[in-house]
């Protein structure tokens, strides 16, 4: 039988050191971390970018099928990508979790477990946070501080006309594997019957372990392109390339044909009666990076096999449009993923 031990029995005090234990630092930024009163960082004349998440049991995820382990993973993954979306490099984060009572200290050992991988993999520090009992469920918010020089920091703001829209990896592949884990928990819910995943390792991880694109910043900084916007990819393409055209006053054209898909992911829609095009304008959780850059950087980043072009930065009075692998044309609209309707 599985250990369990309650949280009451370690006291907050006593749980956040039992969770923070052997932290050691990988950047020289963090100066003091957690065990005080507030964490010490200090980036040597860089400027600091901050991000801040919340996640929700029953909103943005659901314990039925999401193992606790990736949830710590992918909850600073998805921080992490907004720090890469503005072109810094994360290096802090602080954790902030709430709990019921049916939660153990082995539940919250495997979440921290998580956590502690993505520290790893992207190389940051966690450096402080705090805990809570709640009346239901889990929450966590996590905090993403990170570092750009002052010239290099991208905003959404920031594209022109003529501008080429890009995005890195995939998409659509996410919102698939929620649609495959939430037909599942349906039928075994109605049924009792075992879930089926139909071997879709792909865009089941898609969804519960994403991973932030630390590999397109790296790239940018190696052939010195500066993209004139960027945002990631959380809620579906339409409603980001949205934003980038409000906060920026411009419009846009997509070619659907040009839109990146897993062959296998694509297959796997038809087979649902989706159509791909669909789950990546109103999916979300890619967490890829949509971003705009000049004419003349373009061949720079056409030799990256992760960056697709798919559309230009139109005047704003031409409105938003995709064009569709038929030539049809089609007025963008936000149709993305809205957890206030959930």
């Amino acid at each position: 039988m599985n250990q369990r031990t309650e949280i009451a029995s370690l006291g907050e005090f006593g749980l956040i050191d039992h969770l923070t234990q052997n932290i050691e630092f990988k950047n020289a930024s963090s100066i003091l971390g957690v065990g005080d009163d507030a964490a010490i960082i200090d980036h040597f004349g860089r400027q600091t970018v901050v991000s801040s998440d919340i996640l929700i049991e029953g909103i943005h995820f659901d314990l039925s099928y999401t193992p606790i382990k990736h949830l710590g993973y992918k909850s600073v993954v998805v921080n992490l990508s907004d720090i890469y979306a503005m072109n810094a490099t994360p290096t802090q984060i602080l954790v902030n979790i709430g709990f019921s009572n049916r939660f153990s200290v082995e539940t919250l050992d495997e979440f921290y477990a998580g956590v502690h991988a993505a520290c790893e993999e992207y190389q940051v520090d966690l450096v402080g946070g705090d805990t809570s009992s709640s009346q239901k469920g889990f929450i966590i918010s996590i905090t993403a501080i990170g570092e750009v020089a002052p010239d290099q920091f991208v905003k959404r703001s920031g594209a022109k006309v003529n501008d080429l829209i890009c995005v890195s990896g995939e998409l659509g592949s996410a919102f698939l594997g929620l649609t495959l884990l939430e037909r599942e928990k349906k039928i075994f819910q109605e049924t009792g019957a075992q879930p089926d995943l139909e071997n879709q390792k792909h865009i089941v991880g898609r969804l519960l372990k994403p991973e932030a694109r630390k590999d397109i910043i790296e790239y940018f900084a190696a052939a010195e392109v500066l993209p004139t916007s960027m945002i990631d990819i959380s809620d579906g393409l339409s409603s980001d390339i949205l934003h980038i055209c409000k906060q920026s006053d411009v419009g846009c054209v997509l070619y659907e044909d040009k839109f990146p898909f897993n062959d296998d992911a694509k297959e796997f829609a038809y087979k649902l009666q989706l159509d791909p095009t669909a789950c990546a304008l109103s999916g979300g959780e890619d967490y890829e990076l949509l971003f705009t850059i000049s004419q003349e950087a373009y061949e720079k980043i056409k030799i990256n096999p992760s960056i697709s072009v798919i559309g230009y930065i139109a005047p704003a009075e031409e409105g938003k449009h995709l064009i569709t692998r038929g030539g049809n044309k089609h007025e963008l609209i936000a149709q993305g993923w809205n957890h206030m309707n959930k």
